[in-house]
């Protein structure tokens, strides 16, 4: 794992993270946080909460999710998973 692909712990928990050299920025994993944050036990369970907050605020007009671009990021086997 190098520096564009890191984990970063938060309360001992992990989240995902992408460094973008071209606009010097960390992006992170929303599903993840929002995982440690809802206390879930699985990953399935922070992306459907993530699925059904997002469409929530999409209803309502909300334009901060319109550019929530999906990345891949590496999870811990290795592979990369969106």
């Amino acid at each position: 794992m190098t520096k564009e692909t890191a984990i970063k712990l938060f309360n001992d928990k992990k989240i995902r993270t992408h460094w973008d050299d071209e606009n010097e920025k960390w992006y992170f994993s929303i599903v993840d946080i929002i995982g440690i944050l809802t206390e879930q036990i699985g990953h399935q369970g922070a992306r459907n909460y993530w699925k059904v907050l997002k469409n929530r605020l999409l209803k309502e007009g909300n334009e901060t999710v319109t550019n929530c671009n999906r990345l891949k990021m590496e999870a811990e086997d290795g592979k990369k998973v969106n």
